[in-house]
């Protein structure tokens, strides 16, 4: 059985974390094999959205410590340098827009990959748990650079420091996350987003992604720079007719990613 399950459907990447005996949570295998999954969804012009979840009942538990501390595992600095720095770089990155359908508990690295979708939505029953401090090492895989920016210095800080569990109804305030769904029909709700995006302009989504990517560290005056040249080029592209001539039309637009 493969840790990772992958499928196209509705012109969209559907990625699922598969290790449900271990609540999803990542071994070298695993890891390596999202990157692949990753890389395929950006190479693939079939491909206008991606979509991660995980099997069973849970989104991920983070990393498998049984490999961490087995003496012929890739050690702690392969862990980061090799299996999640990438995977959240390649997330981040990837011009298609990624939802992160967190279904059950997502905790350690499990949360901060979800959280670095570009939109997260989670079933009720669902949770996400710093759980870091409660081993003794510090948040990996960019949380401590995307949490703070999704709710704040302090919430982030506390939230990592004192590894509480955040519930989604309260993940959902703080601003963790965009929306809430009821467990019994969770994946049919989440999945609506994902194709609501893959029918969108996805040329100017990507480039929404990268000025926000972008905003982390720029100036005001930068940002405006940016904006300038990305517009310039959402503006030549065929979707971008396609919105201005349908609206002019009065009809729905037909979209197609270019």
């Amino acid at each position: 059985m493969s840790f990772i399950l992958f499928e196209i459907r509705d012109q969209i990447g559907c990625i699922t974390l598969n290790r449900p005996e271990k609540l999803n949570s990542f071994n070298r295998e695993m890891a390596l094999l999202l990157q692949e999954k990753l890389n395929d969804c950006k190479k693939n012009k079939e491909i206008r959205a991606v979509y991660i979840t995980g099997s069973g009942k849970a989104f991920s538990a983070g990393q498998d410590l049984a490999e961490v501390v087995d003496p012929e595992g890739p050690g702690m600095k392969r862990i980061l340098s090799e299996h999640y720095n990438p995977i959240v770089t390649r997330i981040r990155k990837l011009e298609k827009p990624v939802v992160a359908a967190v279904n059950g508990v997502a905790a350690g690295a499990g949360a901060n990959i979800a959280l670095c979708c570009d939109i997260v939505v989670a079933a009720t029953s669902a949770s996400f748990i710093q759980a870091f401090s409660k081993i003794g090492l510090i948040p990996d895989s960019g949380g401590t650079h995307v949490l703070p920016r999704l709710i704040g210095w302090q919430k982030a800080s506390a939230i990592m420091m004192l590894g509480d569990k955040i519930g989604a109804e309260e993940a959902e305030r703080l601003g963790m996350l965009y929306k809430i769904f009821p467990d019994e029909n969770f994946s049919e709700e989440a999945f609506k987003v994902a194709v609501q995006l893959s029918k969108m302009p996805t040329r100017a989504l990507a480039y929404t992604k990268q000025a926000l990517n972008f905003s982390i560290n720029n100036t005001f005056e930068e940002q405006l720079q940016d904006e300038d040249i990305l517009q310039q080029r959402a503006a030549q592209t065929l979707d971008y007719k396609e919105g201005v001539q349908s609206f002019m039309e009065k009809r729905a637009a037909n979209f197609r990613g270019e």
